[in-house]
């Protein structure tokens, strides 16, 4: 049987000794740009052309000109070219940075199927009701919120945790206890950007619902600690401290704080890493603690041991009890080098009630990685029964940031089977036809569209990285053939079309 070679002298590079090879390092052709001309520029052009045009006498008319003259067309500015970028703080994500995404995405899902959890979603936007009766009135400024056509004050979520209380609500008794459940999802929160925190960001979420014991938290922590591991990050990069909000309750109760003054301070105890401490102290002050109390917990939330924190609050507390308990399950998970005791975590969010964790770049430079705890009276808050509930959330900005840092970050180029061509234009059908058959057998194909060259072919064919070339020539074609190269190692040969794989 004639080569493919002899039938089609086209092919000559494409066997030659010189040919591109898979990892060509030439980079695809980019077309030159022309940008369009600035509306200032336009205006420009467009007024010394209407001085031009238009040089009267008060007794010349401006439609006819003077005599022998010209009159103008009408001038129009070119249109404005708009803002290229993403509305601030927010992102693109090109086809390099959603490969990126999607792995990132992927291990979460993997690591929320290796512990058991199933995938939720929840609308983007809810009831701005939703937010402020669980987080309160200083949320408001953090929220996208409006009012839509049916007068109905809406919000966009920051965060995740008050939409699944709705459906767990919702679903009532109609599902049953345990729930283990998880979602990754787009949330939206307007504040004061840093390294690793947008106003827009994606955040993966596993909650366990049902479950009054700490070995909730301990399996959310360790899952977490597993999705390190995947990425290479160790205990030596990142860690968890690790305290209870009744650490803080019984403080207070000491020095007869009221309750409803509760989740005021922990908002201002969350701070303490963030502005100075003369603040902490008078933001206290401001919220009717005595010098005394404010005093005695600043203390108290100084001690980074479990067994100082039992000689100032007794061994009797639940709150001794619950983190003795959660550092014993530690060392059975094996997560025990990764946590640390620090009585100063509370998180920020108003409806934690007992075991919170944070999880932090031991270098410094970066803000929380993940941050969850156990809120056994969230759905109460929104007129529901309490049922016991723990979980995370972990946003994608900050892990990004952790693993350039380390140097982690995965090399993830684009991945396609085959490329599909064909030699002459007036094939372009039967390559089509066989792109399609090899589709309807779950390759992934990428199509040339236009006729080209086979330089270009190539290039194309290194920049996606394909796996193998496939040519559709006119000989061949009357014989059911195709011509194939496998590009890794040059391999080359004939096949008939209804035996591609």
């Amino acid at each position: 049987m004639p080569s493919l070679l002899t039938l089609h002298p086209r092919l000559t590079g494409l066997f030659l000794a010189t040919t591109l090879r898979r990892h060509s390092s030439l980079s695809p052709l980019s077309p030159r740009l022309t940008l369009p001309i600035s509306a200032a520029a336009a205006r420009r052009q467009s007024s010394a052309a209407s001085t031009q045009s238009l040089d009267t006498t008060p007794n010349d008319s401006p439609r006819s000109g003077r005599s022998g003259s010209l009159s103008s067309p009408p001038v129009h500015d070119s249109p404005q070219r708009i803002d290229v970028n993403p509305p601030k703080g927010t992102r693109d994500f090109p086809p390099e940075e959603m490969r990126l995404r999607n792995w990132l995405f992927d291990n979460f899902r993997e690591v929320s199927r290796m512990f058991g959890f199933e995938e939720v979603d929840f609308p983007v936007l809810e009831s701005e009701a939703l937010y402020i009766r669980k987080a309160g009135e200083e949320i408001r400024d953090q929220l996208y919120c409006f009012e839509d056509r049916g007068n109905r004050r809406v919000a966009l979520r920051p965060e995740l945790t008050p939409s699944l209380a709705r459906l767990v609500m919702q679903k009532g008794k109609s599902v049953s206890l345990p729930l283990k459940w998880f979602a990754v999802g787009q949330c939206w929160r307007y504040e004061r950007m840093t390294r690793g925190r947008r106003r827009e960001h994606y955040q993966w979420n596993m909650d366990i619902i049902g479950v009054p014991g700490v070995t909730a938290e301990a399996e959310l922590i360790s899952s977490i600690v597993t999705l390190f591991k995947r990425m290479g990050i160790t205990s030596s990069d990142v860690g968890f401290k690790v305290s209870s909000r009744k650490v803080l309750q019984e403080v207070l109760m000491c020095y007869a704080i009221p309750e409803n003054l509760f989740g005021k301070v922990c908002i201002i105890i969350d701070k303490m890493e963030k502005i100075p401490m003369d603040e902490i102290k008078k933001e206290l002050k401001a919220a009717e603690l005595s010098e005394e109390a404010i005093e005695e917990l600043l203390q108290v939330l100084s001690v980074k041991s479990l067994a100082q924190l039992e000689e100032k609050l007794g061994a009797a507390g639940e709150a001794i009890g619950d983190l003795k308990e959660l550092f014993s399950l530690a060392e059975k998970f094996g997560f025990s080098e990764w946590i640390q005791f620090d009585a100063a975590v509370v998180r920020g969010l108003a409806y934690y009630t007992g075991i919170v964790f944070e999880g932090f770049d031991r270098e410094g430079k970066l803000r929380a990685i993940c941050g969850g705890g156990r809120y056994d009276q969230l759905l109460s808050t929104f007129g529901g029964d309490n049922v016991p509930a723990c979980g995370f959330g972990f946003g994608d900005a900050v892990i990004i940031e952790l693993l350039k840092e380390k140097g982690l970050l995965p090399e993830l180029s684009p991945l396609v089977e085959n490329i599909v061509c064909s030699l002459d234009h007036t094939l372009q059908g039967a390559a089509a036809a066989v792109a399609t058959i090899l589709r309807e057998k779950g390759q992934s194909v990428d199509l040339v569209l236009e006729n080209k060259p086979l330089k270009w072919v190539f290039k194309r064919a290194a920049r996606i990285n394909a796996r193998r070339l496939i040519l559709v020539g006119s000989s061949e074609w009357q014989k059911g053939m195709v011509g194939v190269k496998i590009l890794s190692t040059g391999e080359q040969y004939e096949i008939k079309v209804d035996e591609l794989k």
